[in-house]
């Protein structure tokens, strides 16, 4: 087994890599030896033969005519000039690259003639792999390279693991382009924070107190290196651990937006279900235009509304978010969830009309099963892979536009957090909240990728080919 997915891990170079580096002691041991006790004796006779042969031929000869000849036609058709001394150098190395490549060809040809192939370091290493002697030997100093065979023999594991890494790369893209935008801006941070009589040497050195003062790389390089440390040192207002008022503040945030989301869920799903098994009808138009409704309403003027009548008028909920108190948060949650049950209720819909006419369901139909077991079994399945895509999406931008909700109500969640940092602005504070919601969104996408294969039999048989 590890001999096989080392040898499809071979074929691709970025694996190849990712496997000479998390083995690189074993790698280097067995390199050394391989040169040491060298290839096959008979392949290198066979070259020294071929070059022999070629060369008494005249091959060369003829390779160095032909290549100067053509050198000659091409600067004389697009009007150049070459001195005699520059045409037979290029002619030289064209004839000398033409002539291993035609060695090495036909020393191969002979090889297989002779039922042999060349041995390379990678038939080498692959020979080795499969006796146990060698894998219990290696087993400590390529620890790493063998979890990383296993970890690709198993399609589903190796699925989730590429969409990890992917995050990975994502997440430090967010950064090069967050920390780049900050650094053009043309705000000044300690002007802002010091205050206009501020002078020239209490500017330079606020700058040198916080590395405003080194250069671009260097900042960025620490800006990385803080983010995957969990280390962004203090704000530049406040003088408070980064790290640690993010983590008071964006499990505020994501609280609401689960429960928003459970919210669209519970309610859209099934209300799409209905609409698209009675299109056209009472109900149909009837929920459609309260999701039309709810996707015009703008979220902060639906807040304030919901402010002045349940909390003002009727004082049945708080008008501010507490920590203490569960009912604070039935409102803003309403307001965040209310554009997304809307989307996800219309989406529901279009999925389960489009599925509902498919062949399959009409076949379904014909075999006599009732409506109820071609609904469940057979519609919504189907028409889930959609559905969950919106979701994805839109939850993602939900949980990136809150802070206008949280500034309705007065949360002290995240997205309030970055929009007060943002007017300075505080490179590591915005850097930071951007970033972990940059996380947590990457990691809701793999989730929803590994969803699919849950609900698609169809993208599991691809990823066990893959």
């Amino acid at each position: 087994m590890i001999r096989d997915s080392y040898e499809k891990m071979h074929q691709r170079n970025s694996y190849n890599w990712i496997m000479i580096l998390l083995g690189f002691p074993v790698h280097l041991f067995l390199f050394i030896y391989f040169v040491w006790k060298k290839r096959d004796r008979t392949y290198a006779s066979l070259i020294e033969e071929v070059k022999e042969s070629l060369i008494a031929e005249g091959y060369k000869e003829k390779l160095m005519l032909e290549f100067k000849d053509q050198l000659i036609r091409k600067y004389a058709f697009f009007g150049q000039q070459v001195s005699e001394a520059d045409l037979t150098k290029q002619a030289e190395t064209l004839t000398e690259e033409r002539f291993h490549k035609t060695v090495e060809a036909r020393a191969n040809e002979a090889l297989l003639q002779k039922g042999k192939t060349k041995l390379t370091y990678s038939n080498f290493f692959s020979s080795l792999i499969t006796k146990p002697l060698f894998f219990f030997v290696t087993l400590i100093p390529g620890l790493l390279m063998y979890f990383f065979i296993i970890l690709y023999s198993n399609p589903f594991v190796k699925y989730v693991f590429e969409r990890l890494l992917i995050t990975v790369f994502v997440v430090i893209g967010v950064v090069i382009l967050v920390f780049s935008i900050l650094y053009i801006s043309p705000f000044e941070p300690a002007a802002n924070i010091i205050g206009e009589t501020a002078t020239a040497e209490q500017i330079a050195a606020f700058n040198h107190l916080h590395g405003l003062d080194l250069p671009y790389l260097s900042q960025l390089w620490n800006a990385i290196t803080g983010i995957l440390t969990f280390d962004l040192g203090a704000s530049y207002a406040g003088n408070e651990d980064v790290i640690a008022s993010i983590m008071k503040k964006f499990p505020i945030t994501l609280t609401i937006a689960l429960l928003s989301l459970v919210m669209a869920v519970v309610i859209a799903v099934p209300i799409g279900i209905i609409s698209s098994t009675r299109p056209n009808s009472f109900f149909d138009y009837t929920f459609m235009f309260i999701a039309l409704l709810g996707l015009s309403v703008p979220n902060f003027w639906q807040g304030l509304i919901f402010i002045l009548n349940f909390s003002i008028k009727l004082q049945w909920l708080p008008a501010t978010y507490s920590p203490q108190n569960w009912l604070s948060v039935i409102m803003p949650v309403i307001v965040l969830g209310t554009a997304l049950t809307a989307s996800v209720s219309r989406m529901t819909r279009s999925s389960m009309l489009e599925v509902i006419n498919e062949d399959y369901i009409i076949t379904a139909k014909a075999k006599g099963l009732n409506k109820r077991q071609v609904l469940w079994k057979h519609a919504v399945g189907n028409a889930m892979i959609p559905i969950v895509t919106v979701i994805g999406l839109l939850f993602g931008g939900m949980l990136g536009g809150a802070a206008v909700t949280e500034k309705v109500f007065n949360i002290s969640g995240i997205g309030s957090y970055i929009v007060d940092k943002q007017f300075i602005p505080d490179i590591p504070s915005i850097l930071g909240g951007v970033v972990y919601i940059a996380i947590t969104i990457s990691l809701i996408n793999v989730i929803i990728d590994i969803l699919y294969a849950y609900l698609d039999p169809r993208i599991r048989s691809k990823i066990k080919q893959y």
